[in-house]
């Protein structure tokens, strides 16, 4: 990476009520973090409505669009006006009866210069996901900017150490993840604790096991179930931190934020000559990493 150090910002962000109104909500939020001196901007998973996952309805499908289409033809302006390389997250038509989640990379100097499709797809209650998205066929390949190799994931994604190892390997300079996580209000608040805690320490754990920066942008604010239920509680608490997993910017849990952070790229490099984990893998002892289970 060409520099050594990065200005990103985290757009922390709840649902609006309207694709217009999230993209008019997003596109004053880049203009703010760009006017304190942004570089990379990222963004959460689905920005530009409610997360729709919520239930099983095909009258959902037509929310989605294609890549290129009107929300990245959008976003490319505004990252060429205000000279920022955002990470965008949208739900990709490919084509009929075939659909994506689908985070979009867009350059100050090129427009869309890459994307991602969503790899791990999760199916549990309030998160219906399968129904929606078929699995990315994109494989996990950092994306060349003109700041960089981004190593984007999505949501899933971030409880897989795999994902992150193999961004790693692939000479990602960073790990960026668009979210929408949550509770269930009824929830207990020492579950609530516990489901926190866990998703902070299972992506800080990535940034150390692969001496690399990593930022995640989640969403906020109750988001009712379309069909009735007691909805999503987003937390929030987006954050990014170092190679060593240390924190270098968090939000809070009930509040839209925007979180502007320097990344040092630098400290990669050194982290990795005291940490060398990448030259002690054994490599030749992972073969059964590739089975479901050894029964």
């Amino acid at each position: 990476m060409p520099r050594t150090t990065l200005s990103l910002a985290l757009l922390q962000q709840r649902d609006h009520g309207s694709r217009q109104d999230n993209l008019d909500a997003i596109a004053a939020d880049l203009r703010a973090v760009a006017a304190d001196g942004a570089q990379l901007v990222l963004l959460q998973e689905l920005h530009n409505g409610a997360y729709f996952c919520q239930c099983e309805d095909s009258a959902e499908f037509e929310r989605a669009e294609s890549i290129p289409g009107p929300s990245t033809e959008f976003l490319a302006k505004l990252a060429a006006e205000l000279n920022l390389v955002i990470v965008a997250s949208l739900f990709e038509r490919r084509a009929a009866g075939l659909y994506h989640n689908t985070a979009v990379v867009l350059d100050k100097t090129s427009g869309i210069v890459g994307k991602y499709r969503k790899m791990h797809i999760p199916d549990d209650p309030g998160f219906y996901e399968k129904f929606y998205f078929t699995p990315g066929d994109l494989g996990f390949e950092p994306i060349e900017t003109s700041l960089g190799r981004l190593g984007v994931l999505v949501c899933w994604d971030q409880w897989y150490p795999e994902a992150a190892r193999l961004m790693a390997l692939r000479g990602a300079d960073i790990l960026l993840y668009p979210t929408a996580i949550g509770w269930d209000p009824t929830d207990s608040e020492a579950e609530r604790q516990r489901q926190r805690e866990a998703w902070l320490t299972v992506q800080r754990g990535h940034a150390i096991a692969n001496g690399l920066p990593l930022a995640a942008c989640n969403r906020v604010g109750l988001e009712p179930a379309p069909q009735g239920g007691a909805g999503i509680q987003f937390w929030g608490n987006s954050f990014a931190c170092g190679p060593q997993g240390e924190m270098l910017a968090h939000a809070g849990s009930e509040q839209p934020a925007r979180l502007l952070v320097k990344v040092d790229l630098q400290r990669s490099e050194q982290v990795r000559r005291i940490w060398p984990f990448l030259r002690d893998r054994r490599i030749d002892a992972y073969g059964e990493i590739l089975r479901r289970y050894r029964d």
